[in-house]
């Protein structure tokens, strides 16, 4: 047996992984000041994703060894090793990792090689036997608690968050929500959740709050086609409902368009709280064929391209 009727199931693995881009290596980027938080939060965000709970699985250390990053890893519960393994084995953990490193750095597709050890053994050689994973993982107890820079590297990430939606009003995830990833907020007139992140034109994108740069650009640049945008969001936002856009045109008619745009918009800000998330404001843009405002938007090119 792995574990006594009352022993605790603990086990501990390493995660070696390396860019296969030959501009990108991963112990530089972590052992910058600037990027290690950014490289953590993707990290942290894949395992959360791998487990569906951030706190599934723990970090220990993180290790620098040209040119592997290499993450270890402590399970506290047999399911939650069980559900990483199965993630990792069908290559959702590496596709979140590459995923979630290219939103933190902001920066180009991060292609990953990964490997898992748990001790001298490559368990890559035996991922279809998860029985013998899970011993061979049991079987290696962690040697250490969490390292200082990681418990640092912990409250960082909480004070980003935490500054990001309150000071900057630019909410990538929120702490909270990174604390219970797939727990949607209650309903405000719509049962919609709240998804961590979308996908447009094929790439993923975080599901941030509406931010008042987003705003301005969008009254700038939706011109007639405010009425449409507010119709396809009111599907889902009550505040929104008829007669509201109509008296909103008449209302600000004298300011012109742009005024109708901007109170539309902060309308559906107000109304929906932290639920107004810029993949809702996408969709309803491309749904009205206001496909450069979105690109826009979310940095895909810049606002002289749209003109």
């Amino acid at each position: 047996k792995m574990a006594g009727s009352s022993a605790p199931w603990i086990g501990s693995a390493y995660l070696f992984l390396q860019s296969t881009c030959k501009t990108i290596t991963l112990p530089a980027l972590y052992e910058s000041s600037q990027k290690k938080p950014c490289v953590f939060k993707a990290l942290k965000l894949a395992l959360a994703d791998s487990t569906g709970s951030v706190n599934g699985v723990d970090m220990l250390k993180v290790h620098c060894s040209h040119p592997h990053l290499i993450v270890q890893l402590k399970f506290c519960k047999r399911e939650n090793c069980r559900r990483f393994l199965h993630s990792y084995r069908e290559g959702a953990l590496q596709k979140s990792l590459q995923s979630h490193l290219q939103l933190s750095l902001a920066t180009t597709a991060v292609p990953l090689k990964v490997e898992l050890k748990a001790g001298s053994e490559h368990l890559d050689k035996m991922l279809k036997d998860e029985d013998r994973c899970l011993e061979c993982i049991y079987r290696e107890k962690p040697d250490r608690l969490p390292d200082e820079e990681i418990t640092e590297l912990e409250e960082c990430l909480k004070s980003l968050m935490l500054h990001q939606s309150t000071n900057n009003n630019v909410a990538g995830k929120d702490y909270s929500s990174l604390k219970s990833p797939f727990r949607p907020y209650p309903p405000q007139g719509s049962s919609l959740p709240i998804q961590l992140t979308f996908i447009f034109q094929g790439q993923q994108f975080d599901n941030r709050k509406i931010t008042p740069d987003d705003h301005q650009k969008f009254a700038k640049s939706a011109s007639k086609k405010w009425k449409q945008v507010g119709r396809s969001l009111q599907k889902s936002c009550r505040a929104l409902r008829d007669p509201v856009i109509d008296n909103l045109a008449l209302e600000y008619d004298r300011e012109g368009l742009y005024e109708q745009a901007y109170q539309m918009l902060l309308r559906f800000i107000q109304s929906e709280g932290k639920k107004a998330t810029i993949a809702r404001l996408i969709a309803a843009l491309e749904e009205n064929g206001l496909v450069s405002l979105a690109e826009e938007l979310l940095g895909l090119h810049s606002s002289e391209d749209c003109s």
